[in-house]
């Protein structure tokens, strides 16, 4: 089956060429280093070097605090990180600077695959989540390189997936990884997929251990005095297109309620940023945009947060927060950095990419789930007017942050000994 697998690599290769450079015309972005996601371009490294692969924004983030650990305990290692989308490797940027390097991942076929490991030489390879490369891998085990799937999840719905692909999958998995798993469930997931018991173990989701600025609430309450005045703030942070109309729709419910009522919308990609303001102008609704560097008037109803990095700034300055990817079949984004800053999280109903989380948020009741905008307006309504109940949410969602804290601690003790490995 891997034959055939690679075969249909290289057929496709022609068109996941066209998808990148159509991708460019709408960003430009996505034509920066093109010859990477082909195999050519990469930063030449000394041998052992530290991979580690975060796919966009919000894994990039969650890595923060792993990469700055193996920067300060392995010094002499050279650290590269590949992303897959540009909005990732700008934010890889933004959090290490030159620290490391960083490389578009290449794309799933030997001769992309083969000429990255010429340059790069990785001595390990850390993979966060669900990635799962079969060339790649094979790649790996081929150079005997240790490769770890850091906070690995496999969601119920994505195994029957996986087992239509199962004699593939459990050759890729059989190469020796090790899988550190967020949950129990996850590890028994990928246990069935044939990977190694013996080198599948729980270590939690270091997510968990999110970094923020120690004065982030200070700098929150300041924008908020600054920009937005004494009324009521929330944010939708991490959109999609689809559910930017639903949101406004809620808000202008909301505003029936409460009339100085603001929404701070941040969609989640900067492509997207210039279709949405156009969409606020069609629809008639006074903004303003975070790059014009001015204040709200009293009249406006959305600031539009169209930049990159700030999210954590603008949910600290916010009163409840949506989190997005959740009105529409997304699967959801990141619920932990609104949780940390102690803010009533709402969601809709999609939640398959943070099932785990959200449904521990969810019974606990640190977060509300929403089907639609009219639910969404009563539930932002019912929060402003009773702010005891919004607190205690708030509350509840940032001690299960502090409480499952400590994953990248039991990361780091079951990497110790493969590092060691390395090093000799």
């Amino acid at each position: 089956m891997r034959l055939a697998y690679v075969i249909l690599s290289y057929l496709l290769a022609p068109v996941y060429a066209m998808y990148w450079l159509f991708r460019g015309f709408a960003e430009r972005a996505y034509w920066d280093r093109f010859g990477q996601r082909f195999g050519f371009g990469y930063p030449q490294l000394p041998p052992g070097s530290i991979w580690l692969h975060a796919v966009s924004v919000g894994e990039v983030q969650a890595t923060a605090p792993l990469v700055r650990q193996l920067l300060a305990r392995f010094p002499g290692r050279q650290m590269v990180i590949t992303t897959v989308t540009p909005t990732g490797a700008a934010r890889a940027q933004a959090l290490f600077g030159d620290s490391v390097a960083h490389s578009y991942i290449p794309y799933e076929a030997p001769f992309a695959i083969n000429r990255f490991f010429a340059a790069v030489k990785p001595g390990m390879a850390l993979i966060m989540e669900t990635e799962i490369w079969p060339n790649l891998y094979y790649a790996c085990g081929r150079r005997n390189i240790p490769l770890v799937l850091v906070s690995a999840r496999i969601s119920p719905k994505s195994v029957g997936k996986y087992r239509r692909w199962l004699p593939l999958f459990r050759e890729t998995l059989s190469f020796g990884i090790v899988i550190a798993a967020q949950s129990e469930a996850d590890a028994d997931r990928f246990r069935s997929l044939g990977s190694s018991p013996e080198r599948t173990s729980v270590t939690g989701n270091i997510k968990f251990d999110i970094e923020l600025p120690g004065d982030l609430p200070e700098q929150g309450a300041e924008l908020r005095s600054r920009e937005f005045g004494n009324r009521p703030v929330w944010i939708a942070a991490s959109t999609h297109d689809g559910e930017e109309d639903q949101l406004l729709d809620a808000h202008a419910r909301l505003r029936q309620a409460l009339p100085d009522a603001l929404l701070i919308l941040v969609p989640r990609h900067p492509e997207r940023f210039n279709g949405v303001a156009a969409n606020l102008n069609r629809r008639g609704i006074k903004f303003v945009a975070r790059t014009q560097g001015v204040p709200c008037a009293p009249d406006t109803q959305v600031f539009l947060g169209d930049t990159m990095g700030e999210v954590p700034l603008f949910y600290a300055a916010s009163d409840i927060a949506f989190v997005g990817g959740t009105l529409v079949p997304i699967g959801g984004h990141n619920l932990l950095e609104p949780a940390a800053l102690g803010i009533p999280i709402v969601t809709g109903p999609y939640l398959f990419n943070t099932e785990d989380i959200a449904e521990m948020f969810s019974s606990l009741g640190a977060s509300l789930v929403v089907r639609n905008e009219i639910e969404l307006a009563a539930t932002l309504q019912q929060l402003f007017t009773d702010r005891e109940t919004a607190r205690s949410i708030g509350d509840k969602g940032r001690e299960i942050v502090h409480q499952n804290r400590g994953a990248l601690d039991r990361f780091l003790l079951l990497l110790q000994p493969l590092m060691n490995e390395t090093s000799a």
